[in-house]
């Protein structure tokens, strides 16, 4: 799962480098180096969740991988920018495969606040590769130019092909598969969006992954062109996912005392409400707020969404325990849908300032909290929603 934010974070600084090397002619036009890697994700996760019920997780992580390494390739030997845009929308559609089936392998095994906690550690290693992702993409850029980035990142993926070959055993059973079709699909797709909760929650982690995704697609731009922290953008950009990394692990613990509802409800409230305290403040400094100010924002918000992303995917999946793999694939590829077009919308918009920036996690904030409100009206936390739930 750390693939993905590898592809992504380790790219950050080499963005203008990229730019200029391949001849583009609008500084934000560079975010699209990351913002195609999700467009790819949405795709792949429907494609390879679906897969993975039918040939099994293990081929369909194989075949993930190799179609990531393949794009790796493709980025590395890109003569224009839109070949390299290419192969990054390649790599998301491959990594999309350890990305969404490891989801439904959990699934396999555990269920309700149990997932939640076992999500919650790997979400904390997934969130924990941007404290050194950004470094090691700035260090291999001053050796050696933004191409061996891509070098080592598909060594990474053929050292993680190997070793989950190795090492994770097959958790579908046979007798357990379904057949791969576009009418089964679509039925289970249909049946993951008439149960309330699970759409409900989708919903929910879309609203909360926008703004999260704007951040990350102008964080080379808010670091080093807004607040010129030149050669530390790696070590703030690390401090920052580091607090969204503690608070994974710590939901981990909280949440098996305070349950996935209540936990998630309150962090996004307190989220919320910081952003919107700290959108009006900005203008008190013309939409650029202090770097401490603006870095002590930070640390609150994304820390009280650490304690949000296991837990709405966890929500999500409860009532899908028989279409693991589909579910997965539906909640992950539709909440990516929701926050990709909106999140690069926010982040496109880059002016030097934060206004966008803040104010999004306030609006998609409140967006969040009322998907959330909807999702829970109805049913429990521990036996899943009630049958009025999921006839709407």
């Amino acid at each position: 799962m750390s693939l993905v934010a590898l592809s992504i974070d380790a790219m950050l600084p080499a963005l203008p480098a990229i730019g200029a090397d391949l001849g583009v002619l609008h500084r934000n036009d560079t975010q699209f180096v990351i913002t195609a890697v999700f467009l790819g994700l949405g795709f792949g996760q429907i494609l390879f969740g679906p897969l993975s019920d039918r040939i099994g997780r293990r081929a369909a992580i194989h075949a993930g991988l190799l179609l990531f390494m393949a794009g790796c390739l493709v980025s590395i030997l890109a003569p224009s920018f839109d070949v390299m845009v290419a192969g990054r929308v390649l790599q998301g559609i491959g990594v999309a495969a350890p990305r969404i089936v490891t989801m439904a392998m959990v699934r396999d095994q555990y269920e309700g606040r149990r997932m939640a906690r076992l999500m919650s550690f790997a979400m904390a290693v997934f969130i924990l590769v941007p404290t050194v992702a950004p470094a090691l993409g700035q260090g291999i850029l001053w050796l050696g130019g933004w191409r061996m980035i891509f070098g080592t990142i598909l060594a990474v993926a053929a050292i993680a092909l190997a070793w989950f070959s190795l090492r994770q055993p097959e958790t579908l059973p046979a007798d357990h598969r379904r057949p791969f079709s576009p009418r089964d699909i679509g039925r289970a797709v249909l049946e993951v969006l008439r149960i309330r909760a699970a759409f409900g929650y989708t919903l929910a982690a879309g609203c909360a992954f926008a703004p999260f995704l704007a951040y990350l697609s102008s964080s080379q731009q808010i670091f080093q062109d807004a607040y010129g922290t030149g050669a530390l953008f790696p070590l703030w950009f690390g401090v920052v996912a580091l607090s969204f990394g503690c608070a994974s692990l710590l939901n981990g613990r909280l949440v098996m005392k305070h349950g996935m509802r209540r936990l998630s409800r309150g962090a996004t409230a307190a989220s919320t409400l910081v952003s919107a305290v700290t959108c009006g403040l900005s203008i008190v400094f013309d939409g650029l707020p202090p770097f401490w100010l603006f870095m002590g924002y930070m640390l609150i918000a994304f820390f009280c969404i650490g304690l949000v992303f296991g837990n709405l995917n966890a929500l999500a999946m409860k009532p899908l325990g028989h279409i693991a793999g589909v579910g997965a694939a539906v909640v992950a590829s539709l909440s990516t849908f929701i926050a990709v077009p909106a999140g690069a919308l926010v982040a496109h918009g880059f002016d030097g300032t934060m206004y966008a920036q803040i104010a999004a996690f306030a609006v998609f904030g409140a967006g969040t909290l009322a998907a959330m409100w909807w999702a829970g009206s109805g049913g429990s936390e521990r036996n899943g929603p009630s049958p009025a739930q999921v006839r709407s």
